[in-house]
């Protein structure tokens, strides 16, 4: 990270022994000193607009958008001159869950050999910050965040699925599934930040008339 210039460094429920014990390269130390750390990735999140995973997917059905590395840059440089971006990358042994993935606007990988998807985790972040660089030095936000934050997502995701929960559409005790499904599908409607509140209005009074007729 620090070799491309990329300082904010969150980490999700690390290997706590490792973590803490580890040691950067020279001069790269006030990464892991600035590093924040939190329990669930929507925490980490709540503040970014667009949050991109990495992934190669293998074995697993595409539910959102998948770019190849130099695309999916490209759209991340855009976004940069506006809004917070987050780069979702999984462990090195499982990856991205698809709980992890639902959380996610879009999907990007690095073309690697069929046979030999998987990389190393910190040659995959490496490729893609230099990537990230290769054309110049990143955007900087010149204007004031217009889209939805995740936090903000994640609100009307939440009384989205409570408001089906309470008009039947959806069982007592909906799967894992369908929760992705619908986390999904509000980040797909592109709101702004404005639109957002707006949704979460309506919602609560949709619920609020359910509730009263009960």
């Amino acid at each position: 990270m620090s070799n491309f210039g990329f300082m904010n460094l969150r980490v999700v429920n690390p290997y706590a022994i490792a973590f803490r014990e580890a040691r950067s390269a020279v001069g790269a130390s006030s990464v892991l000193k600035k590093a924040q750390e939190y329990q669930e990735l929507r925490e980490a999140i709540v503040d970014c607009a667009l949050v991109v995973g990495t992934t190669t997917l293998r074995n697993r059905q595409r539910q959102q958008p998948l770019y190849r590395l130099e695309e999916g840059v490209g759209r991340i440089r855009r976004k940069l001159s506006s809004e917070r971006v987050a780069l979702l990358f999984g462990s090195e042994k499982v990856g991205l869950s698809n709980e992890d993935l639902s959380r996610c606007q879009w999907l990007m990988h690095i073309p690697t050999r069929e046979m030999h998807p998987s990389m190393n985790l910190g040659q995959a972040v490496a490729v893609c910050l230099y990537e990230m660089i290769r054309s110049g030095k990143l955007p900087r936000r010149t204007a004031e965040t217009k889209s939805a934050s995740t936090g903000q997502l994640e609100r009307v995701t939440d009384l989205l699925h409570e408001a089906l929960q309470a008009s039947g559409y959806l069982g007592v005790a909906p799967s894992a599934t369908s929760v992705s499904k619908i986390r999904r599908l509000v980040r797909r409607l592109n709101v702004d930040a404005a639109d957002s509140e707006l949704l979460l209005g309506m919602l609560r009074q949709i619920l609020w008339k359910i509730r009263s007729q009960e």
